[in-house]
């Protein structure tokens, strides 16, 4: 089952609503209709502006967690070609012919997959390309390394070890896209926002000059910054997402 951080647009719309909510819960809170009195406004002014600097400082904090992960997402594709295409490299130059030419219509299959598990969006399509690729792994172990591990000639090793470089590379891209911002970094922006815009509706002067537009301005702004970050963080779902290009430029180079 997903998480509601994998659907950004639910949670833009979720956000509007419950901080758009919270704003009108702290207008119907203030004691009189024409607002607090001068002195009781200017204590919510300090509190109001320390509390929406806490909520930027903790929005600030989250993106840069969501960028740094899709960060590691790129560079575990740039891994995966690179590791990928070295492995080509050494099972042409040190390994029979025959066994070459098998290891490289695998790599080419397994090369494919990898490039699908960028773009799947379906659920049984990746668990298919999840398969698929556990297969090709097997029978690529299965192909370079010897009958005897112990009667292995030194010049297969190389190959043996870079075949390692590939697991390793696409379980590392594994790990990588498995990294989320945690649920209480989301609890805890949420409990802020919902604070500050009920501040905002408690402290609003005139609350029917600006029902128009006013109580959804912050909620706006702080939906939008949910939104962001959660297209960020959302390796298949989001908007932003990260484009095999290097793997699929290796496909291109090796037809």
């Amino acid at each position: 089952m997903g998480r509601i951080t994998d659907y950004p647009l639910l949670v833009f719309a979720l956000s509007v609503v419950v901080l758009w909510i919270a704003e009108l819960v702290g207008v119907s809170l203030r004691r009189k209709p024409e607002g607090p009195e001068k002195d009781e406004r200017e204590d919510l002014g300090m509190l109001l502006a320390g509390a929406l600097t806490l909520l930027g400082v903790i929005i600030g904090f989250t993106f840069s967690m969501a960028v740094g992960r899709y960060d590691r997402r790129e560079a575990a594709e740039e891994a995966e070609s690179v590791a990928i295409k070295a492995e080509l490299l050494k099972a042409d130059l040190l390994l029979a012919e025959s066994d070459a030419r098998k290891v490289r219509g695998l790599l080419r299959s397994y090369l494919d997959q990898r490039i699908m598990f960028y773009t799947a969006r379906d659920a049984n399509q990746r668990q298919n390309i999840d398969a698929t690729t556990a297969q090709i792994e097997s029978e690529l172990w299965s192909a370079i390394r010897a009958p005897n591990p112990m009667q292995l000639p030194p010049l297969v090793v190389v190959p043996v070890s870079g075949m390692t470089d590939v697991f390793n590379a696409e379980t590392s891209t594994r790990a990588a896209w498995l990294s989320r911002i945690p649920a209480a970094a989301w609890i805890l922006m949420l409990a802020i926002a919902v604070c500050c815009n009920a501040l905002i509706g408690y402290s609003t002067h005139n609350a029917q000059a600006n029902a128009k537009f006013f109580p959804l301005i912050l909620p706006l702004i702080v939906a939008i910054a949910f939104f962001l970050i959660a297209d960020i963080d959302s390796p298949r779902s989001g908007v932003i997402r990260v484009h095999p290009q290097n793997l699929e430029a290796l496909s291109l180079s090796w037809r």
